[in-house]
C-alpha cells in the first residue's frame, strides 16, 4: 500500500509516517518546509518539497505515485493568528486541501484521512462531542469545518471514503518549538530555552486538554484499516483540561527552572475547550493506547528539547490585518 502524507515532515505528519512505515506501507511526503524540518522525515519516505496550493504539483503527485490513501495534515495551524491572516489561512488550509480531494476523488484513493481540529466547536460547553453542531469562531476552525462539508459532499457525489479526526493541543518530541504563534508547551519550551520568561496571554485561567504525540499519531496511521470507520468523525487526545497557569508551572519544573510569568493582554480565544473521547474508543479500542500522564510526556518532551536547544522564533511576515494584533505577534 502507498501513502500520501502531506506536512510529513512537520510535527503530526512526520509521526504518522513513521507508524505507517512500521507497519510496511510505502510512504509519499508531501512539505513545503513552512513549519517542518528535514530532520523530521523518514529516511526511508520519498520526500517532494512543495505545497499542497500548487496543483500542477498535486496533480502531477497523483498521476505518477499511484496512492491507495492519503493523509492530510498540512496546515498552518495558528488558531489565534488566523483572525489576522484570513486569506493565507484559507489558501493555505481551504484551497489547498480542496486540491488533494480534487484529485483524491479523479485517482480513486480508498480513503481520505484529515486532521481538523476541535476549533470547529466553537466555545460551546466542554466536554465537546462529536454530536455537537460545529460552531466555530475563528477563520482557521472556519477553515477546518468547511473542509469537512466537503469531505461529506464529495462522499456523497463521488464515493470518497474519509475518516476525520479533530486532535487538540499535541505535544512532544519533534514539535517546531520555534513558532511563537501555536503549540502553547512548545512556546514555553523555547522561552525557557531562550532565558526569557513564560508569556501568558491574560489570566491563565483558561484550561485546554494536552495529547502526547504517541497517543495520537498510530491511531491517526492505522485508521485506515478500520472499516468501520470510514466516513466517521472523531476527537482525538487528551482528556483532562489543565490551566494554563498549571500548565506553566508544570513545563517550569520539567525543565528544572523556576516558574517566571509574564502576563499580557488577553487575546480573543475560547477559554475552555477540552473534548470527550468515548466514539474514538469505541471504534478503535485495540489501537488506542494507554493515556500519558501530562507530567509523564513533558518529561519526554523536555528532555528532546533541552537535547536540540532553542529554535529561533521568525515574526510572522505577512500579516494582512494588524489592527488589535495581540502583544508580542
Amino acid at each position: 500500500m502507498k501513502a500520501l502524507v502531506t506536512g510529513g515532515a512537520g510535527f503530526i505528519g512526520s509521526h504518522v509516517a513513521k507508524w505507517l512505515l512500521q507497519d510496511n506501507y510505502e510512504v509519499v511526503i508531501l512539505d513545503d518546509l513552512s513549519g517542518g524540518y528535514l530532520e523530521n522525515v523518514p529516511p526511508t519516505t520519498k520526500f517532494v518539497e512543495g505545497s499542497v496550493t500548487d496543483i500542477n504539483l498535486v496533480k502531477t503527485l497523483f498521476e505518477e505515485e499511484h496512492f491507495d490513501y492519503v493523509y492530510h495534515l498540512a496546515a498552518y495551524a495558528a488558531e489565534g493568528l488566523s483572525h489576522f491572516i484570513r486569506r493565507f489561512n484559507y489558501e493555505n488550509n481551504l484551497i489547498g486541501s480542496i486540491n488533494l480531494i480534487n484529485q483524491s476523488i479523479l485517482h480513486q484513493i480508498k480513503c481520505f484521512v484529515f486532521t481538523s481540529s476541535i476549533a470547529v466547536y466553537g466555545s460551546q460547553n466542554p466536554p465537546m462531542t462529536e454530536s455537537m453542531s460545529p460552531r466555530p469562531e475563528d477563520p482557521y476552525g472556519i477553515a477546518k469545518y468547511a473542509v469537512e462539508l466537503d469531505l461529506k459532499a464529495a462522499c456523497q457525489q463521488f464515493g470518497l471514503n474519509y475518516i476525520i479526526f479533530r486532535p487538540h493541543n499535541v505535544y512532544g518530541e519533534g514539535q517546531n518549538i520555534g513558532d511563537k504563534y501555536r503549540n502553547v508547551i512548545g512556546i514555553f519550551m523555547n522561552q525557557i530555552l531562550s532565558g526569557q520568561p513564560l508569556t501568558i496571554f491574560g489570566d491563565g485561567k483558561q484550561t485546554r486538554a494536552f495529547s502526547y504525540i504517541d497517543d495520537v499519531a498510530p491511531i491517526i496511521a492505522r485508521s485506515v484499516e478500520n472499516r468501520s470507520a470510514y466516513r466517521e468523525i472523531f476527537n482525538i487526545g487528551g482528556s483532562y483540561p489543565t490551566a494554563v497557569n498549571e500548565l506553566a508551572e508544570s513545563v517550569c519544573h520539567s525543565m528544572g527552572v523556576g516558574v517566571n510569568i509574564t502576563y499580557l493582554e488577553p487575546r480573543h480565544e475560547v477559554v475552555h475547550a477540552y473534548a470527550s473521547h468515548e466514539k474514538v474508543y469505541q471504534f478503535f479500542n485495540n489501537d488506542v493506547p494507554s493515556p500519558t500522564d501530562l507530567t509523564k510526556g513533558l518529561l519526554k518532551m523536555a528532555k528532546w528539547a533541552n537535547d536540540m536547544g532553542p529554535r529561533k522564533t521568525n515574526p510572522f511576515a505577512k500579516i494582512e490585518i494588524p489592527n488589535g494584533l495581540p502583544q508580542g505577534w
